[in-house]
This record gives structure tokens, sequence and C-alpha cells, in this order.
């Protein structure tokens, strides 16, 4: 077998992608361990990126190198992993801070229209907007919660704003430039 291609060429059987599960996984391994810095959680992936290529096998083109189709899935599996790791982590941090004290009706019926466009925001402008307005958090504290640099953070909030700011118009909403909190009601 040549690195990267099974033999048998597309009508590859069980037989294959076994021959190619013992010569990829030390290097798909690696590839994860490299990427995640956590032994479990690559070998957790390396599984799960081996269950979803052997239930793809079918659908493998030959115009790619196994290997690296193999790769790009495990590589995939990956991305997935950190991000809902880095989900959990800024629910965790929601679920700690505790819910925001009870609010004013007036304030409930103000904000009603910021709290709908907050909802149809990209989910990580919208976080970013919440962390800093409903929790105060700076962007370096964002930046480490959600394992992203300060610029990002940073650029994550003025998109949001601007882009409240245009959908809004001249509503008498403030979206505030500064550290202050926004009160923006509970979610029920």
């Amino acid at each position: 077998m040549t690195r990267g291609q099974p033999p048998g060429g597309r009508d590859c059987e069980k037989g294959d992608f076994d021959r190619l599960y013992q010569a990829t996984y030390p290097r798909v391994f690696r590839t994860l361990v490299s990427m995640l810095g956590d032994v479990a959680a690559a070998e957790d992936c390396t599984q799960d990126a081996f269950l979803k290529a052997f239930r793809a096998w079918g659908t493998w083109k030959q115009d790619a190198p196994a290997e690296a189709w193999l790769h790009r899935i495990a590589i995939n599996t990956a991305i997935s992993y950190r991000r809902k790791q880095t989900l959990r982590g800024v629910g965790e941090l929601v679920r700690r801070l505790g819910r925001p004290a009870e609010e004013d009706p007036a304030d409930h019926a103000r904000s009603s229209d910021l709290l709908c466009e907050l909802r149809r925001l990209p989910a990580k402008q919208a976080a970013a907007v919440v962390l800093r307005h409903l929790h105060g958090y700076t962007n370096r504290e964002m930046a480490t919660a959600l394992g992203v640099p300060e610029s990002t953070v940073a650029t994550r909030l003025a998109t949001a704003k601007r882009t409240l700011r245009a959908r809004l118009g001249s509503s008498s909403i403030p979206i505030p430039d500064t550290f202050g909190p926004l009160r923006v009601p509970p979610i029920e």
C-alpha cells in the first residue's frame, strides 16, 4: 500500500480501511495532540475521526489520498471539539455569575428591540456584547474566557455595535461605547 492510498481503488472494503487505520493512526493522533495539547482529548477526537471516516468510507474519492482525506476529517473533528469546549467554558462562566438582578418593567419594554436585535447577531458577536455590557468583562478577560486574542474581541464588539446601531436606527436605546453595563432583562 502506498502512503495515503488504500489498496483496491474505489471499491475498497472493510479490510482496506483496517489497513489504513493501522498505518495512519499514530500520525493522526500526533497531529491532534499537537493541535489540542491534551492527550485524552486527542485520543477521543482521533477515535471520532476514524469512526466518521469509516462511515463515509464509501464516499471517499481517489482524487485525494486517503490519508489526506482522513487528516481533514480529524482536523475538523478537533476544531469542533475546541469550539464546543470554548462554548462550555463560556456557559460555565455565565452560570457561575448567576442571573442579573430584577429589572424595572419600563426597562424591559425599552430594551425588547435591543434584545431581539442582539439575538439576531452572530453568536460570537452576541457573546462579546453580553460579556461586556451585561457582565462588565474587559477585553482581556473576554479574550481569556473565549480563547481568542484581545484584538478579536475588540473587532467582534465593534462589528456588533455597528450592526446594532444600523438595525436600531434612531431608537432611544443607547448602545454604549463604555464599560458600563447595559440593562438587558433576563431571558426566561
